[in-house]
């Protein structure tokens, strides 16, 4: 099927920076498994040609109904913002299924991207149902109700390591009916992301992507390392010097110290504080990646010399 944009989209961008995990390329199309739908996507300029699902579900999936322009007027305040978002135009956020966002966050501490992938495609593999399309296998990720009737070993041979048993008892409380992730998301931001900080394993980075990434809170503004080192950087001076200095020495992020830059983010950006955060970790993840291949350059082209 063939779908002809009407605004600004960057399919790769928009699952390159980090909200998704389990998308992959293959030659000039991407394959991704969303809830129980198998589906390839490619970009062509102002053309995106899929398979597997519908136009409607393109378009609720990558937001296409958020009217990108007007989010870059609004988020654009100042030189550094303006410089990713021109870098990135295009890059959306992806209406993720909750409960599969929720578990992949919670996978996703102190890990890689790609560990978290190899964590989330083994938890499938093992307990979702499988799912065929275009002659590859490929599965659904698992419900609640079945990672609540596995046991303890079984997640940990998953690769997840300390993170089974928040797996486990988060979905044996949404299994039993305790959390409701849908009715969650209904609620305002602070009243939501009080609700997700009661499951094992969700602290205030992970209750703020999951807000953002599924529950459809664009004023959420995740704190990683990434924004933390963006914020010292290039906004430090929005704060007093005592922070600064406090900020400058703490090796990790305290809740007191995660909760004074979220607030920053979110008074700052505004209401679509989501999307500037998401520009920002993309541009930041990718000028280091550059630099990095750079300096690598350097070096081998040194050592032969």
């Amino acid at each position: 099927m063939i779908l002809r944009l009407s605004g600004p989209f960057d399919l790769d961008a928009t699952l390159c920076c980090g909200q998704v995990f389990r998308w992959e390329r293959r030659d000039d199309w991407w394959l991704g498994v969303v809830g129980d739908d198998v589906l390839r996507v490619r970009q062509e300029g102002d053309v995106l040609e899929f398979s597997g699902v519908d136009e409607v579900f393109i378009k609720h999936y990558f937001s296409l109904d958020h009217d990108i322009i007007k989010i870059a007027e609004e988020i654009g305040k100042d030189g550094y913002i303006k410089a990713a978002l021109r870098a990135y135009w295009g890059l959306r956020l992806v209406r993720q299924p909750p409960w599969e966002c929720l578990v992949s966050f919670i996978c996703a501490t102190y890990k890689s991207v790609a560990a978290i992938c190899q964590m989330l495609q083994k938890l499938s593999a093992k307990f979702g149902e499988g799912l065929s399309f275009e002659g590859y296998e490929y599965y659904a990720f698992p419900s609640a109700d079945r990672l609540a009737a596995a046991s303890l070993a079984e997640l940990e041979s998953c690769g997840l390591g300390y993170r089974a048993s928040y797996v486990l008892e988060t979905a044996i409380m949404v299994s039993n009916g305790r959390h409701d992730l849908v009715s969650i998301g209904r609620l305002p931001y602070e009243q939501a992301k009080r609700a997700l900080l009661d499951f094992p394993g969700v602290g205030l980075k992970v209750a703020d992507c999951v807000l953002l990434f599924s529950l459809e809170k664009t004023e959420a503004f995740p704190v990683d390392v990434w924004v933390k080192r963006i914020l010292q950087r290039y906004y430090i001076d929005h704060f007093d010097a005592d922070f600064a200095r406090k900020l400058a020495t703490q090796r990790g992020l305290s809740d007191s110290s995660y909760a004074r830059l979220n607030a920053f983010g979110r008074a700052y950006f505004g209401a679509y504080a989501g999307y500037a955060q998401e520009y920002l970790y993309h541009y930041e993840r990718c000028f280091a990646n550059r630099k990095l291949e750079k300096g690598n350059r350097a070096y081998a082209k040194a050592k032969m010399s």
